[in-house]
Parts: structure tokens; sequence; C-alpha cells
């Protein structure tokens, strides 16, 4: 066939051809054409002894074939003897196959300078010397194609073969400078690793094995990389058994050690980022010296410029992640602007710019709030809480890329009751290099002030209050009662917002949900609102996070523009609480606003809202006359199992409102929309409904009949 791999008016080398590989490798160049020069001591496997029947039986044999051969008996050592044989023979060399060697295991301390010599001289200068007497020659004629043959003793190390895996690897070291050098004359150097019987395993390795690892089943992949279609130059193969793989030398993305060029490095600067240095999750390949020293150089220029010192993250993000993340921020197929986070095929598949506020940072701000804090102050999770976070994008985000977080304290406040943290985000695209964002998060320490440290930074990115006017725009969406346990997923894994216990030594009734899961939902909703969905109009954000929100809840997203600047603020709707205040997001580009559907709720009104009202109607008629019983009422009330609406009625100080209570309440009532009503009717008696488990009641229970007072009074209006 015209398209086989054919060597024909090619003249090749093979060292220690007499038997296994490089006799496999012999045949294989013969039968494709290749003049062969068949090189065998004739030794044994320990270097010892000598005799020309070795190489004179695979002559023969290439010869009874119809091919081309010649044998020569010289000591690989002696390299120009062995390409002269070449040269008088066919008059020319095309390859080198570095294929000899020899074993003298020993153990380090018992291995002999003779042990360490000889082995030495057969596989690493052996070859240099062949290689070097046939390099004139393919420099002459430009092309020239060579073999070293290296292991995996070389590449990984070995019990007793100090001087045999030195050597090997050595050959590694040689054959990357030769495919350096012969790069621009078309000359190529690779490595092969190979795994097949031969005279130096025969006794070593179990006979089933011996029979399997057969050299002729390695052959072709050398020959192969021997072929000038070949365009491999530089690269370690390993090959065993019908099976072949690229090896090659990895660095970890590292971590620098110091601040800046003034500052020296101590053996705490590398005890401390350790984990960073090690780090082979993002490893990569570099192809030379110059990339290898371009890194340093990079480095040393962060330095110079002072943007180092902080704790480096790297990581790999793809459409999973991206869609993951657009879920955990209640992304939903209800909703077709949406459709461009969720499905990798869409037309205008992208990321909600959002996404790097959580991916990336797999907890690489610890090491910050552990040396920001005053000394004796314990690092306690559920004491962590997120105040303001800020973010802005340069470019447009790749839906699949490496990138780079680099973490900066950039100031430590004295709040009295807290600290508060200031931490500086970049991040980079380490394909591009290019920075993609900039985030600034604002963290409170409770507990932690008092240590009579400065109160305001100038590197605080300030939050800025609404427009004193009614909404322009509003979007309602209730959260699900799993959004922190999915929101999670994406790389925030606080316990706060898992693990009832953490919550409850918070202060929490329940785990609360990621203030930067609110923040998406609102992102979305801005972006959808002001720029018909298309997340590459997104400039920056700014928000501050005031109060919890308990997954389950409703937020109500409640925007006003001002030019390219949307002004917003996130209410929970159940109780009217503001959660994000002070927020903002700055678009590019501002579109012809589009109402977003209230997406799985809203405020609802519920039929017992209006017995609320009558009641705030008699307080505020009979303010002396409740205040007597002096209590605070705490109403959940609920729709279909779930908390739908919550009422304070404060008769300490004469107010019913919508939403939790200002001060803790005396007690807490859970009751369902129809049971309020048929109460407040008069048709469900109160003890009855607790009886059954209609209304459940937490805290002062004796109080409760007082209310009893109100119900009354409102009732023919009812």
């Amino acid at each position: 066939m015209s398209n086989k791999v054919r060597f024909d008016g090619r003249v090749v080398i093979v060292t220690g051809a007499g038997a296994g590989l490089g006799r496999a490798y012999a045949l294989l160049f013969a039968s494709r054409g290749a003049s062969v020069v068949v090189n065998d001591l004739g030794g044994g496997r320990h270097g010892d002894g000598s005799s020309t029947k070795a190489a004179d039986v695979v002559v023969d044999e290439i010869r009874r074939n119809g091919g081309k051969a010649v044998a020569n008996y010289d000591s690989v050592v002696d390299g120009e003897k062995v390409v002269k044989s070449a040269i008088d023979a066919f008059g020319r060399v095309d390859i080198v196959i570095n294929n000899a060697g020899i074993l003298r295991d020993k153990s380090f301390m018992r291995m002999s300078d003779t042990d360490w010599d000889l082995v030495h001289s057969v596989h690493l200068k052996a070859a240099a010397k062949i290689t070097q007497a046939a390099w004139p020659y393919f420099r002459k004629q430009s092309y020239g194609r060579v073999i070293m043959t290296s292991s995996h003793s070389g590449i990984y190390g070995n019990f007793g073969q100090a001087n045999y895996s030195s050597a090997k690897m050595g050959l590694i070291g040689l054959a990357n400078t030769l495919a350096l050098e012969g790069e621009k004359y078309n000359i190529h150097t690779n490595v092969i690793v190979p795994t097949a019987a031969s005279r130096l395993t025969e006794d070593i390795l179990p006979p089933d094995l011996f029979t399997a690892l057969k050299p002729e089943l390695i052959a072709p992949v050398v020959a192969w990389l021997c072929h000038e279609d070949c365009s491999d130059n530089g690269s370690i193969i390993d090959a065993a058994a019908g099976w072949s793989g690229k090896t090659q030398v990895i660095r970890s993305s590292g971590c620098i050690l110091r601040k800046n060029l003034n500052e020296m490095v101590t053996p705490e600067n590398a005890r401390d980022n350790w984990e960073t240095v090690t780090d082979m999750s993002q490893a990569k390949h570099l192809n030379s010296i110059g990339e290898a020293t371009g890194e340093l150089i990079n480095a040393l220029d962060e330095m110079r410029e002072g943007k180092s010192g902080g704790p480096i993250h790297r990581c790999h993000y793809d459409k999973r992640d991206i869609i993951l993340y657009a879920l955990g921020v209640g992304a939903t197929t209800q909703e077709s602007s949406d459709m461009c986070y969720l499905y990798e095929n869409h037309e205008n598949f992208s990321v909600l710019p959002t996404f790097f506020v959580v991916f990336g940072t797999s907890g690489s701000t610890i090491p910050i709030f552990e040396n920001a804090l005053p000394e004796g102050v314990q690092l306690d999770p559920s004491r962590i809480l997120h105040g303001e976070q800020y973010l802005e994008v340069f470019k447009r985000i790749p839906t699949e890329g490496k990138i780079e977080s680099r973490f900066r304290l950039q100031d430590v406040l004295d709040k009295g009751k807290g600290a508060v943290v200031l931490i500086e985000q970049e991040t980079y695209d380490m394909e591009s290099g290019e920075k993609l964002a900039k985030l600034q998060m604002s963290v409170f320490i409770v507990g932690a002030g008092g240590f009579n440290g400065p109160r305001n930074s100038s590197h605080i990115i300030p939050t800025l209050e609404h427009p004193k006017r009614k909404p322009d725009m509003s979007v309602q969406q209730k959260t699900n009662v799993d959004q922190a346990a999915l929101y999670r997923l994406c790389g925030d894994y606080n316990p706060l917002h898992i693990d009832p216990m953490i919550a409850s030594l918070g202060g929490y009734s329940q785990p609360i949900l990621h203030g930067l899961c609110s923040l998406g939902f609102s992102t979305r909703h801005v972006l959808h609102t002001y720029a018909g969905g298309d997340s590459d109009l997104f400039k920056a954000i700014k928000v501050r996070f005031s109060k919890p929100v308990l997954p389950g809840q409703t937020l109500r997203t409640d925007m006003w523009q001002e030019g390219n600047r949307i002004h917003f603020e996130t209410t929970v709707v159940e109780t009217e609480t503001p959660v994000i205040t002070g927020a903002y997001i700055d678009l590019k580009q501002v579109q012809q606003p589009t109402v977003m559907k209230n997406l799985c709720s809203g405020k609802i009104n519920l039929e017992s809202d209006g017995v609320f009202e009558q009641i705030n109607d008699y307080v505020k008629s009979h303010t002396e006359e409740v205040k007597k019983i002096n209590g605070i009422f705490y109403y959940v009330v609920t729709s279909k199992g779930e908390p739908t609406a919550h009422w304070t009625i404060d008769l300490k100080k004469g107010e019913v409102y919508r939403g939790e209570p200002k001060t803790k309440a005396d007690t807490t009532l859970t009751i369902d929309d129809k049971d309020m009503i048929q109460m407040a009717l008069g048709k469900l008696n109160p003890q009855v409904a607790f009886m059954q488990g209609k209304l459940k009641i937490k805290g002062n229970i004796m109080l409760t009949q007082k209310l009893k007072t109100l119900l009354d009074a409102n009732r023919p209006k009812l």
C-alpha cells in the first residue's frame, strides 16, 4: 500500500541490536526499506565478554528476508567507529537508535566506582558519542532522527539502580538539549521508555510477563518516531505490551513567598505557603527554559510592584460550573432570559458576571482572616459576617477557562464590637494573562474589635443610597427551601448555611442563605430588567448585606435608574425586611426596561391580612387600653404548610406591622391563614386550636389570653 510507513533510502544505526528490542528495531526498519547497521558487542548484560555472533545472526536474518544490513562489533563508547561503519557501507546515516545497555545492580551503599562508571559509559556517554559522531552528517543533509532509551527507573527511581536510573534520567536531559540544538536543522531527538523482554530482564521478570512484553510491540512506536512525517521533537514516549503514552515533566503554579523585593524569605514564609507551593492541581508542562524563566520574571515584576504576598488560588471551570452557579442563584427555565445561563448550546451561552464572587476562592481568604485577627482572637466561622461586596468585570468572562485569583489584605478596621477586614481579589485568565475581574470583600468578625486600630480606610469602595422615590421597577422571586444547600456546591462551604448547630451558635434559628446568593438573584433581576439579560453589558456591582435571608423566603428587588447606574434594594417580602442595601449595578449601556414576571411567588395577599389591618386600626384608636396588655406578639402565618406572612403586634408601643419584631417578642404564634380567619370569626376556639395543633405557641402562653380582647373587638367588622 502506498500509505505504508517506509524508510527507503534511509540508513539506520541500532546499538545493542543482537537481541531483544534492538533486534526488533533492526528487523522492522529493514522490512520497511531501510539499510541497517546492526551494532552489538556480543557481551553479557553486565558488560562482560564479547562475541560477533549476536550481530551476525540478525544481519543474516535481514539479508535472508531481502533486506540490507551490515554488522558492527565495536563498543558503543567508540561512537565514531560505529558511525564509520554506516558511512563505509551505505554512504550516509539518517537515524541513530541508542538502545545498548547493561545492568550492574547494587544498593547505593555497596556500589563501586566501576559499577557506576561502566553503566554511565554504556548508557549515557555512549549515546552522546554515537550521536555526536553522526551529528555532522545530519547537519549537512538537513535531516536526522535520534532515539534515546530511558526507563521507568530513570523517571521514578528504583531500588538498587542508582547508577542505572541516574544514567537513564541523564539521557532525558541530553535529549532535551539536542532537540533544541537540532530543531532548525530538521534533526529530531526523542526518548523511548520501553517495558519489554530483553537480555537485561530475562531472569528478572516472571515468565508469563516476560512472554507478554514482546519487543515487537514497541518497535513500531520507535519506527514512527523516526519517520520524516513525525513532527515530535523532545518527546518522552512510554510504550509497553501494545500501549503507548506521552510522559512530561510538570511544575506546579507555585507561590510568591515575599511581598516585595525588599523583603527576605524566611522558613516561616515557606511553611505558611507550602500547600500552595506543592499544589499540583493546576500544574502545567513548560515547553522551554525560556518559559520557566519567564514565569520567574513575572513573579519578580509582581514583587517589584508590591502586588504579591497574599494567597493565590488557581482553578479550572467549565459549562457545568457555570450552569450550577446560575441554578444556585435562582435561574429557571420558566424565564426565557435565564436560558443563556442554563443551556450550553444556547446561541448566547454566557456567564453570570457575579460568578467570580464565589468561584475561584475555595477558602483562599481564610489565611488572610487568620493573619488579620488581633492576637488571641480565634477564627470562628459562626462569627464571620459578610458585610459588603464589590465586583468589577473588565473582559467578557469565558465560558470555560483556567483562572488565577490573587488575594491581598487591604486593611483591618476596629469597629469596637468587631473588626472589619478588607480583602482585594484580582482574577486573571491563565491562558491569555488578561485581568478578568477585580473584587473587594468587606468582612465583619464579631468580637474581634477593641484593638485600637483605625475606624476608616481609603480603600473602601462606598455603597450608595437609592433615590428617595418609589421604585421604577420591581421583581419578586421565591427562593427554594434548599437554596443554600444548592448554592454551597458553587464553592462556599461555610457550615453556617447548612448545619443547624453552627447556625444556632451564630444566633440564628436555622441555617441562613448566603448573602452572595441573594446578590446573584438581584443581579439577574437587574440584568433582565435593564440589560435585556445581556451579561456583556454588566460593568460593576456594589452591595451591603444588612440582614440574613432564610431559604424559602421571597426576595423582591426594587430598582431605580439613574443613567447607566441602577440602584437597587433587596427585601424579604414575607417580613418586609431589607436585606441588601446601598446597592447599585453599573451597566455599560441601558436598554428599554423589560418587565420580568414574578417567579414562583411574590408578596402573597392572604385573607388574614385583613384581620391584622383591622387590629391595627383598633390599636391606633385605643392606644392606652392596648398598652395595658404590655406584650409583643409575633405571628407566622402559613399557607399550604409554608411560612407566607409575618405580622407583629407590639402592644408596648401600640404598633401593628407586617414583618418581624423590632425587639424580642414575648410570644410567637404560628397558624394557618384559614385557621386565623376561623378564629377571628369566632368559629374556632383558640384553646381548641392549640390542643389540635392548629395554633402553635412559643414563649409566654398566658399572655396570649389577653389577645382575645382584640379579636372580640374586631369581630363585627370582619
